[in-house]
């Protein structure tokens, strides 16, 4: 173990991804003493609270969450529904300067800034306020006294100018960051979702955890890299991408057009009330993975002429998903064919609720609070739970390394370092 400089950073020179309820063991004057280890987690910009999900009840990595906040009331209904009454609702900006506000300690601080302002989509991206965002996030961080940060945006954050100053702002305040570009399919979500991550770690580098092995490869690629990615470090087993026939074969026909008094997953397995020629639409693209290209070539009629002018682009518009791959980006309109690869693979319909929320990694028994459309929003703007889980097992892997540090550190273990293996013992790779 190797240490440098006056904040005792160190390179972490053996893998790391903690087991479920990791508990710290120490020898001390002699004695066992034994301390579960419980770091206080803080979520921010939380949405429906996916990345929170991900760092505790899909973990069980003892993670406590005691803050959060997010602008929408619904959404931080949502979240206070799954996770405990603290999830503050109002504009981040405001609530900081609010002198009555108190920001309390945490070891950990995650959130995704709003991504808008760097989204492809945005047409407007220069000079969007959503782009300055993190500034508020960093100063969470520096109140709560976070040892650890997790931020997430959509990949075009990685390179932009303002991650340049996210760098420049976090290393300042003492942290040593990382980044990557990660695809939610490889670790086990049925969604060809990309997502950009930085971690920063005040006493180590986060860059001997992170990124965290995938768990699962894609069939075409096998353990190929795929795209431009520069990570391609697989766990011992790794199994293929996990499909839409996996998350959603066993729902059965959706049945009415509201959200159901009823438990889930039927709950939110409804469905719309397609008009006479968006059905005839539907029929006319039958078979999986069909689009708009392919209604234009079979049904011109059927075509909206906005469609048939479009001769480039959009080859996911009014497409249906298939089987057997992993399902496309859920965003937030998922309900609207139009909008996207949101046709059900054999049935005429878009996917429900529910289904989406599948294909986002939810399990059915968390609770989502509002209307339909409400209820759309979160599911599409979350952070897929299972891809949060895994950057959980980095996280924790470093809040247990500081504990061996400490150890180490310690005046009562100056003498006795090989005691301090027990904390080494209890970190284990992901197999």
């Amino acid at each position: 173990m190797l240490f440098k400089g006056k904040n005792n950073v160190i390179p972490l020179d053996f893998p790391l991804v903690a087991e479920e309820d990791e508990i710290y063991v120490a020898r001390v004057h002699g004695t066992i003493t034994e301390k579960r280890v419980r770091p206080r987690l803080i979520d921010l910009f939380c949405g429906a609270g996916g990345m929170t999900l991900g760092f505790t009840k899909l973990t069980g990595h003892n993670f406590e969450p005691v803050w959060a906040n997010d602008f929408n009331d619904h959404a931080g209904k949502t979240y206070n529904e799954n996770f405990g009454n603290h999830c503050i609702v109002g504009d981040i900006v405001d609530i900081l300067e609010d002198p009555a506000t108190v920001i309390p300690q945490a070891d950990v601080v995650i959130g995704g800034p709003p991504c808008q302002g760097f989204s492809l989509l945005n047409k407007f991206r220069d000079g969007d306020p959503r782009k300055q965002l993190w500034r508020p996030f960093m100063e969470v961080v520096k109140r709560s006294g976070a040892s650890v940060f997790v931020m997430e945006n959509v990949p075009q954050l990685l390179g932009s100018f303002e991650h340049g100053e996210i760098v420049e702002v976090a290393r300042t305040m003492g942290f040593t960051l990382r980044s990557a570009k990660l695809c939610a399919a490889d670790y086990g979500v049925p969604q060809t979702r990309w997502r950009a991550f930085i971690i920063g770690c005040r006493f180590a580098d986060p860059g001997r955890v992170f990124p965290p092995k995938k768990t699962n490869f894609s069939p075409k690629n096998g353990y190929r890299k795929a795209f431009s990615e520069e990570f391609d470090v697989y766990i011992s087993d790794p199994a293929p991408w996990r499909t839409v026939r996996d998350a959603i074969e066993d729902l059965p026909k959706p049945v009415g057009t509201e959200i159901r008094t009823m438990p889930p997953p039927l709950d939110l397995h409804f469905g719309r009330k397609p008009t006479a020629k968006s059905l005839e639409r539907y029929k006319a693209i039958p078979e999986e993975g069909m689009n708009r290209f392919d209604l234009q070539r079979r049904a011109p009629h059927l075509t909206p002429d906005c469609w048939i002018r479009k001769t480039s682009g959009g080859t996911d518009l009014f497409g249906r998903l298939w089987w057997d791959r992993s399902s496309v980006t859920i965003r937030t309109e998922f309900f609207k064919p139009e909008k996207g690869r949101y046709l059900h693979p054999v049935q005429n319909r878009p996917i429900t609720h529910r289904e989406a929320a599948r294909l986002q990694s939810f399990p059915d028994d968390f609770k989502f609070v509002g209307s339909k459309i409400e209820i759309a929003k979160q599911i599409g703007n979350a952070v897929p739970p299972a891809l949060a889980a895994r950057i959980a097992d980095c996280v924790y892997a470093l809040i247990l390394s500081k504990g061996m540090l400490e150890c180490l550190m310690s005046s009562a273990r100056r003498k006795e370092v090989g005691s301090c293996r027990e904390f080494q013992d209890g970190i284990r790779s992901l197999k």
